[in-house]
């Protein structure tokens, strides 16, 4: 042996004895030396740390975008797999009510808290106001005519814009008495629109609180008309939490009663409109009645449009956590699309999916408590979801059965 082979092979044995190690690890370390490492698999909302869903994030796909997930076989038909979930917009305080305009190409939604609507553009993606204040409205959409629909809190009331741009009252009563907060409305092709009207714009965050001694403000300390223009912050909570359907003629009928279905939010129709689904959700501000569930509700729609058998469709208890639902939306499959709250349970909040009998085929998960969800794009393919501060969107295999 050479000084030359034996000053390496010395200093190759103090490296190894430096380390703790002796001549019989050798090879063990030639063979982690070997061994390809583990491959490492696309970040999701629920690593450490979390995906980042900006545009400066990594990839979020190999082939299928790690935070959508099937439940169920059959979930993959309605998938689109090298779609990921992307972030388009955030800087809103509570994020609502997405609606995609089919002629304008541009998809809408409300920031209640900031009083404003925001309108996101297909061509270049810019964000811009799209009208401001907004009354603090909450739900949106479009009607079969193209004319957008939306639910106000601050006033307490359903209206219309029409084409020439002037603005129509649909509904701010029932039988004489005030609205509560009309929360998310659907057109039918009968002319007819129904809404729900739960009392969650009867708080300083979203609208106003009623006036001295009613639910929202029993003690009186509350200062309603704050910040408001002349005329607001007079109304006083005065009916049960019901839904309602406003007839071509102008005349509002209750359809669901607050027995029926307590603190209704969110609401859509089956693709043949003989089927209406109805989320449940938490007690709002002051109320005193039997509080919803956090569950969806499904009801016959009869020619006379008369509702009938109605029925819990699902408790919204994914692995034993409550996903909380809130917006509706069908496709043309006749699945349901529902938008989820799952408080702090990281990887449950988003969007669930269920078959027409109720069962659980898919989830979407987002880093962010999910509020409403709307089909759009120029093939309504493309899935919107208004999540807490943000706006997201997903491209699917499958279409929007409404329009807005």
């Amino acid at each position: 042996m050479t000084s030359q082979t034996s000053a390496r092979d010395l200093s190759r044995r103090g490296l190894i004895a430096a380390a703790g190690l002796g001549t019989a690890a050798l090879p063990l370390l030639a063979q982690a030396q070997t061994t390809p490492p583990a491959p490492v698999g696309p970040p999701t909302t629920i690593t450490t740390p979390p995906r980042d869903f900006s545009p400066r994030g990594a990839p979020t796909t190999y082939f299928s975008d790690p935070d959508v997930l099937a439940v169920d076989p059959s979930f993959g038909a309605i998938t689109q797999p090298n779609a990921s979930i992307m972030r388009l917009w955030t800087g809103a305080l509570w994020a609502e009510g997405p609606a995609w305009n089919a002629q304008g190409r541009y998809l809408l939604w409300s920031d209640i808290p900031n009083n404003r609507q925001l309108r996101w553009l297909e061509d270049d993606g810019r964000v811009s106001v799209f009208r401001l204040p907004s009354n603090n409205s909450n739900g949106n959409t479009f009607d079969f005519q193209g004319r957008q629909l939306s639910c106000e809190h601050l006033t307490r009331r359903v209206v219309r814009y029409e084409l020439d741009g002037s603005v129509s009252v649909l509904a701010d009563s029932y039988q004489g008495k005030r609205l509560n907060s009309p929360n998310d409305v659907v057109p039918h092709p009968d002319g007819s629109y129904w809404f729900t009207d739960p009392p969650y714009g009867g708080q300083l965050y979203e609208g106003t609180p009623d006036t001295a001694g009613g639910p929202s403000n029993a003690q009186g300390r509350l200062k309603p008309t704050l910040g408001q223009p002349p005329g607001m912050g007079s109304f006083r909570r005065e009916l049960p939490t019901n839904c309602y359907r406003i007839d071509p003629s102008g005349r509002v009928d209750l359809v669901i009663t607050e027995e029926q279905v307590p603190d209704p939010n969110g609401l859509c129709f089956s693709p043949d409109h003989k089927r209406l689904y109805v989320a449940s959700t938490g007690k709002g501000p002051g109320d005193t009645g039997p509080g919803g569930k956090g569950d969806i509700w499904a009801f016959d729609v009869g020619d006379d449009n008369k509702l009938a058998n109605g029925r819990r469709f699902s408790d919204c208890v994914v692995d034993g956590i409550k996903c909380g639902p809130d917006g509706l939306r069908c496709d043309v499959n006749g699945n349901l699309w529902a938008s989820s709250n799952a408080g702090r349970n990281v990887g449950y909040s988003g969007v669930t999916v269920w078959n027409p009998d109720g069962k659980l085929i898919g989830r979407i998960r987002l880093p962010e408590v999910c509020g409403n969800v709307c089909f759009g794009g120029p093939k309504r393919n493309r899935l919107f979801m208004a999540a807490s501060q943000s706006l997201y969107a997903l491209y699917v295999g499958t279409q929007g059965a409404a329009p807005g």
